[in-house]
């Protein structure tokens, strides 16, 4: 799993759903805690942030920026192609699934979820980042 100091980036234009996620984050010992309003905003602090990200929680459905072209940006800069990247979406429709796996989606999150449910999603995020690192 990733340890308690990663640096998360989570991004979506609702503050109570920032704050959701974030709070999830805490209850599974995480500290490290970068937010974004949308895609654009994220890009942005991705590139500032003193401490590298090393994760990216992103929800899907944004105005100016989507989750889905901030992934596909994200992708685009060799700087970030291995970074790990979970989509916290209600979409489930298997088009929009395909969609993010072609852009390159480490994993996606169902809304609502619980906190059980992030951890097991970062967990296989976490094992597959660390087996394609380690190939």
């Amino acid at each position: 799993m990733f340890n308690s100091e990663t640096q998360i980036l989570i991004v979506d234009d609702m503050l109570t759903m920032r704050k959701l996620v974030k709070k999830a984050c805490k209850t599974l010992g995480f500290n490290n805690f970068i937010e974004a309003v949308d895609g654009q905003d994220a890009y942005q602090k991705l590139q500032e942030a003193p401490i590298p990200v090393q994760l990216i929680i992103s929800d899907w459905n944004m105005p100016n920026c989507s989750g889905l072209d901030f992934l596909k940006r994200v992708r685009a800069d060799g700087r970030y192609k291995e970074l790990p990247f979970v989509l916290l979406t209600a979409e489930a429709e298997m088009h929009q699934v395909k969609a993010a796996v072609e852009a390159g989606v480490s994993n996606y999150v169902i809304k609502p979820f619980t906190p059980d449910g992030l951890r097991q999603k970062l967990e296989q995020t976490y094992v597959k980042h660390a087996g394609a690192n380690a190939a």
